[in-house]
């Protein structure tokens, strides 16, 4: 099988009730960007990647937009059965850029499982359930509005709750991890997260400060160094995020012990393929870890959602999605839903979602 044809579009998602604030963002609306890979047999396979903005990581919508217009015309006549050619491939053609890549290796695994007549989930390795924890992200706010959301979420089953802290007086956010400590106990498990936003004394001062109260932080700081230089300080479990942005950094970071887990996106480390590495490396160092990304819509949803699947159970931190927060799905009938803070495993084959083509009106390329 060989790649003839990729067509790029270009796809808007607002955000529900926006803006949905972090520490270095506030999100109005999503900038998508969906890849077709048809083949030469007649199959299609689709993939997406959704950068959050210009400063929430080192990518944007239109960087990844530019890339894959740079590499899309030397991917024509390669064979998407073979993940780890197509990635030294796209590597050849273009340096970095994994976030774009990530679009083409989805589209790939996408066409490989209808090849195949299998889910992406067993191309992965195999699914441990077909039933996915995920978890529920607060955007910054108010103590009272978010211990309301946390009882919400924790009424609608979600295990765990993440809450966004950063960019404010660090006095703020120890009030809301108080409230929610208070009003969602042990209901759920509890994760803070800086999304970089802290500085070193405000991290080390809220650490201090909550002893009592069992939750991960994560991302507190911009900088590998700076967390590093707290490490040994904190009274909490840590985790990375948005500096963890290739395998290489992953690698430094678990041999170093500088974290406890990592918050993980599927298209920051160039898609399922470094994903699946990244999560064995995970399970050999005993290591927790989510699969999520930061936005998008039901291709990501559905990559996120079968790597998940594959994650031994007693590491996985769960899958974010962006379906709570956005209007509508790709697919109208198989669309990406959380139901109960758990998502059903899409049954394939390949991703297991198919788009309604028709709503993707803005075509970018084609080659």
């Amino acid at each position: 099988m060989k790649i003839k044809k990729i067509t790029l579009y270009q796809h808007d998602l607002p955000v529900k009730n926006g803006p949905y604030s972090m520490a270095n963002a506030d999100v109005y609306s999503l900038d998508t960007t969906l890849i077709k890979l048809e083949s030469d047999c007649g199959l299609v396979g689709w993939g997406e990647t959704c950068p959050v903005g210009p400063t929430y990581a080192q990518s944007h919508a239109a960087g990844a937009r530019a890339a894959l217009v740079e590499i899309a015309p030397g991917l024509i006549g390669q064979n998407p059965m073979q993940p780890l050619l197509l990635h030294r491939h796209m590597d050849s053609l273009l340096n970095g850029h994994s976030y774009a890549k990530a679009a083409v290796d989805i589209a790939a695994y996408d066409l490989l499982g209808k090849k195949t007549g299998l889910r992406v989930a067993d191309l992965l390795g195999g699914a441990t359930t077909d039933h996915v924890p995920s978890y529920y992200a607060t955007g910054v706010g108010l103590a009272d509005e978010i211990s309301r959301l946390a009882a919400e979420k924790a009424a609608e089953g979600y295990p765990r709750l993440q809450i966004k802290i950063g960019g404010r007086p660090v006095e703020m956010d120890i009030e809301v991890i108080r409230k929610v400590w208070e009003t969602v106990g042990n209901k759920m498990r509890l994760a803070v997260d800086g999304n970089r936003g802290l500085s070193t004394i405000d991290a080390l001062r809220l650490s201090r400060e909550c002893t009592d109260i069992p939750f991960v932080l994560e991302q507190p700081c911009d900088s590998i160094d700076e967390i590093a230089s707290i490490r040994p300080q904190l009274s909490h479990a840590l985790y990375m995020d948005e500096s963890s942005v290739d395998l290489n950094t992953v690698i430094s970071a678990t041999g170093k012990g500088l974290v406890d887990g990592f918050g993980m996106k599927v298209t920051r480390i160039g898609g399922l393929y470094p994903m699946a590495t990244f999560r064995d490396i995970c399970e050999a160092r005993n290591l927790h870890h989510t699969s999520d990304d930061s936005w998008g819509g039901d291709i990501i949803a559905a990559a996120c959602v079968h790597l998940g699947a594959t994650v031994q159970p007693k590491l996985f931190e769960g899958a974010w999605l962006a379906q709570p927060y956005i209007e509508g799905n790709y697919d109208s009938r198989n669309g990406i839903v959380i139901k109960g803070g758990h998502i059903a495993l899409p049954k394939g084959p390949g991703l297991g979602v198919v788009p309604d083509e028709g709503i993707f009106n803005k075509e970018i390329a084609s080659f």
